[in-house]
Formats: structure tokens, sequence, C-alpha cells
């Protein structure tokens, strides 16, 4: 049955031949997620150590390439949705499909990325990451863009866009859970990288991935479409205007960027802090544990606190708490590696809730863009952010590679100077509590969309569509 030619945009229900919005619809997007962070988590967390300790690149080096890479994969994130946006729904939807296409590559040059050639030189080494970094990267947009605009047209319903958000974060946890647990297990022998394992790892969880991706793309289903008889023609300027006065996705963005290069910060550090602070490598499969559990704990709660107190109530209310954890630890230098996760624990379930709650900022920012410019635009406004989250990416590569250096890390030594292991312990604990806090205050005094203005906001989105019959 046709979409009424007097609408912007519908939901298509059982009438329409889809089924409606249910459990498969959640499995299918936390699988997407899942598959994603399969190689997102393994590369924010251990390439840095198989590029410093494996290809004994610099370290200042390394977090050169990552911020040149990452801020290619910006351009390549708004390049890559503007282009989907173009292009018109088919049987299978908008957004679907290129998860179907692209992930297979994706995978491959993933793989690719963790080959070490014994004997070559330095040159080569380089050469060769940032040939397969910047490759998987820009490839890596080719999915995510789709998969994360996507979203908006699964389900209208703003709660249930909350559960697909959760669902995401659980999909990442799952990825999160085996990489950090296992992957400690298997990435080193007697406290050091080794290559061979490393490859392993990559194609174990390169085949796991092409696994999630084939399951999201069954188990999703896009209801909401554009009437392509009656929808604006996509103008450029038009779009801009729309983004630069919409102020809810400005400080969203902006919050999102700090707390991704905080976040990756963390990942990076904490292969050092345990490595060389606590003399044991292994304990980092304790922290991935933990954090899993507290999302795990956390998320049956996301739903019902989000529908009593809304979604940036609850995401400030978790920032602060991960805030106040990393302070503490700060204070605490000589906690032992037990004592330290016991407390981090805490702290990931403070940032933990955050990300739990994230993805649906997204969507109702797409719905503000929609309610200021009459344009429906998932693709151009999810690649605005998952920019954002590049530049970000990119910062804390940059950062993390250079504190790491600056701190005096050396990876031909034995054992680090006392000064290099209380900066490494700065890096892992203050500098977290202070990114953190500052993201706290600008969700809590400048994001403006609280529970009440988004209620509002559905309901003049609806108004507003029905007014283009």
């Amino acid at each position: 049955m046709g979409q009424p030619a007097n609408k912007t945009a519908v939901e298509q229900g059982s009438t329409n031949g889809f089924r409606k919005f249910g459990m498969k619809d959640k499995l299918g997007y936390m699988f997407g997620d899942w598959g994603n962070d399969f190689f997102f988590i393994l590369v924010a967390a251990f390439l840095m150590v198989f590029y410093t300790d494996i290809y004994h690149l610099n370290p200042a080096v390394v977090g050169g390439l990552f911020f040149s890479a990452r801020l290619w994969d910006a351009v390549a994130d708004v390049s890559w949705g503007r282009f989907i946006d173009t292009r018109k729904a088919g049987k299978n939807g908008k957004f679907r499909p290129w998860i179907f296409r692209m992930s297979f590559p994706l995978v491959i040059v993933g793989v690719l990325m963790f080959v070490h050639i014994p004997g070559m030189s330095n040159g080569f080494y380089l050469a060769y990451a940032y040939v397969t970094y910047i490759l998987w990267g820009t490839l890596y947009s080719t999915v995510n863009i789709p998969y994360g605009s996507m979203a908006s047209v699964i389900t209208g319903d703003a709660v249930e866009r909350t559960t697909l958000s959760s669902w995401r974060t659980l999909g990442a946890n799952l990825a999160g859970l085996i990489i950090n647990v296992v992957g400690p297990m298997i990435l080193f022998v007697n406290n050091r990288p080794d290559a061979n394992r490393f490859l392993l790892a990559a194609i174990i969880f390169g085949v796991l991935a092409l696994a999630c991706y084939m399951a999201c793309y069954k188990l999703s289903v896009e209801r909401i479409k554009m009437d392509e008889t009656t929808k604006p023609k996509m103008n450029l300027g038009h779009t801009m205007k729309g983004l630069v006065k919409n102020k809810p996705l400005i400080w969203f963005l902006i919050a999102s960027l700090l707390f991704l290069v905080v976040f990756m910060l963390i990942g990076a550090v904490n292969v050092y802090l345990f490595k060389d602070y606590f003399g044991n490598a292994k304990a980092l499969s304790m922290v991935g544990l933990f954090q899993s559990i507290a999302v795990f704990v956390a998320m049956p709660f996301i739903k019902p606190l989000v529908g009593k107190f809304g979604k940036k109530e609850v995401a400030s209310g978790g920032l602060l708490l991960a805030t106040v954890v990393y302070g503490v630890l700060y204070f605490l230098p000589n906690l032992t590696a037990t004592q330290f996760i016991g407390v981090l624990t805490v702290g990931m379930l403070g940032y933990g809730i955050f990300n739990l709650v994230i993805w649906a900022f997204v969507t109702d920012v797409i719905d503000y863009h929609e309610y200021l410019t009459g344009l429906r635009e998932d693709g151009t406004v999810y690649s605005i952010y998952s920019m954002a989250r590049k530049i970000g990416q990119a910062v804390a590569g940059g950062v993390g590679g250079a504190a790491i250096a600056a701190v005096g890390y050396n990876s031909s030594a034995k054992a680090q100077s006392a000064e290099t292991l209380q900066g490494i312990h700065t890096l892992g604990t203050l500098v977290p509590a202070i990114a953190l806090g500052v993201v706290f205050l600008i969700i809590v005094f400048l994001y403006p969309l609280n529970k009440k203005r988004t209620l509002q906001l559905t309901i003049d989105l609806a108004e507003k569509r029905k007014g283009n019959n």
C-alpha cells in the first residue's frame, strides 16, 4: 500500500506490511553497535600499544597519526551522510542496505591493520599504519553513518528511541565485555603485547563483527519513510542555516566531543596504567568485566528513569557521579590494582548511564532540525554528530599519544621511572575528573532540551507535519 501523497513523513505500520516495533528491532539495533565495537573498542584500547610496543613507533608520532586520520574521517562522515540523504529508499529502506554492502570491506581492512611483517623499517611500519588505519576509518564511516541514522526511522516514539539507545549501548558493552575481558588474555604474553596474538584476535573479532552486521540487517525495519513526491529539495544553504540555529545540536556536539576525548583517553591510558603503574596488564580484564557489569545493572532502570525525569536529567546525574569518583581516585595514589578497580567501577557506572542515553539525544536533535527547517535529513544531522565524535577521537589520539610521550614513557625500558608512573596515574584519574566535570556543566546549564521541552517538541513536530497536508 502506498504512502499518502500529502504527508512529508509517515510511520509505516502493520497495515502497510511492516510489523509493529518490538524486540526484533531492539535486538537488531543492538547487533549493529556490537559489530561496530568489536573493532572500534579493540582499536581504541589496544592499537596504540600495538604501534608503540610492536611497531616501535614513537607515541607522539602515533598520536599524530590518530589526529590526522580522525580529522579526515570527520570530512568523510559529513560527505557520506550527505550522500546517503540524496539516495531514495529502496524496498529494504535507505540505510540498512549500506550496512550489508560495506561491512565486508570494513572488516577485511580492520584485520589488515594488525598485520606485523617482521624486520621492516620504522618508515615502512609508519606508512603501513597510515594507509590501513585511514582506510579503515573511512570504511567505518560508510557503515556507521547509515547505522546511526537508522534509529530515527525505526520508530517515531521518543521513549522507544531511548530504548534503542540503551540497546545500542548494550551492544557496545557486549563487544567491550569480550574485548576488554578476553582481549588482554589473548594479546599479552608475560605482560608484553604479542604480534601473532593481535592478528589472531583481529581475525576472531572480525568474523564476529560480520555476524553481528548481518543480524542487524535482518532484524531491523525502517518504518518512517519520506514521501518522495512531496519531499522538499535538499538545499545546502537551508540545511546549514538550520544547523547553526539548532542550539540543542550545537551544545550536544560540544559535550559529546569532550566526552569522547576523555572516554578514549581513559581507554588508551588504562593500558599503560595497569601494565606499568600496577604491573598487571591482565587486570585490564577485570576493568572490562566490571565496566560491562555496571552497564548491565543500569540498563533496566534507564527507560523508567528517563520516563520520569528525562534524558538530560538522567545523563547529567551519571556524569556527576563519574566526575566525583575520578577525583577521589586521584587523591588515592597508593591503592592496589584491585582496590582501584573497585572504586573505578562506581565511576564506570556513572559514565555508563550517560552512554546508555546519549544516542537518544541524537534522535531529538534530528527532530529539532526537522522542526526548524521542515527537512528530514537524518543522515546529514547524524553525520554532523559523527563528525564531532571523529574530531573528539582525533583530539584524544593526538593528546593521548603526546601525553604518554610527555610523561616520559619508553617502550624499550624494562620499567618506567617514578615520574613517568606518577604522570600515567594523573592522566588516568585527574584529567578524566576535570573533563567529565565540564561535560556535566554543559549538559546541565547549556543543553536546552529537558524533559518538558522534549515532550513539547514531539507534539509541535506532529502538528507541523499535519500542517503539510
